[in-house]
């Protein structure tokens, strides 16, 4: 696999290769994930993704698998063993965010069913395809994050900035943002037809 093309912010360490070539810009439709993923963008706020990559294992172990009903019902008590965990970022504005977060995250099921319907409904419900060249083209946000951003933060959640969210839209394949010469550009686009 290492001749080929790929995003080269994958390039330079195996578990990002992993992760760009398995996950990042694959339509997600998965509840759970969904949510794991808006914890770990928020975990990674102000740090490199490869930071929260080198924790996933200890924080699905730490947040009972992002299972976003028991992450809702977490108390004093948890927080203070999750500060203490130093498998995770123990920053206690993030973890007391991923709890709120959870609880804002079952309104929204309640509401539209799931949050898939909700995040997804953002793009119609297919992925917005663009057609980067070179990875500098390719913004931090966008006035679509912007505008999700809002109604998230208006439906009670944090952490979920408009550079947060475009970043949690790229990684569940709201938006393809592989460059064109990667070879996962057309394997996303194809999965998105």
């Amino acid at each position: 696999m290492s001749d080929l093309t790929r995003c080269n912010w994958s390039l330079g360490d195996d578990l990002y290769l992993d992760y760009h070539d398995k996950e990042w810009g694959a339509p997600l439709h998965d509840d759970g994930k969904l949510f794991e993923f808006l914890v770990l963008e928020g975990a990674q706020a102000g740090l490199s993704w490869i930071t929260v990559l080198k924790k996933r294992a200890a924080y699905r172990q730490a947040f009972d698998d992002f299972d976003y009903m028991q992450v809702a019902e977490y108390d004093e008590s948890k927080v203070r063993s999750l500060l203490a965990d130093p498998g995770i970022i123990r920053n206690e504005l993030k973890i007391r965010s991923a709890i709120r977060n959870a609880r804002a995250f079952i309104r929204v099921r309640e509401e539209f069913g799931s949050f898939d319907n909700y995040i997804w409904n953002f793009v119609d419900g297919k992925p917005i395809q663009n057609a980067w060249q070179h990875g500098s083209q390719i913004p931090a946000e966008t006035p679509l994050s912007n505008k999700i951003s809002k109604d998230l933060k208006r439906r009670g959640f944090n952490f979920v900035g408009p550079t947060i969210i475009y970043a949690h839209m790229q990684a569940t394949g709201m938006v393809n943002d592989h460059t064109t010469d990667c070879f996962r550009y057309g394997e996303i686009k194809a999965l998105s037809g």
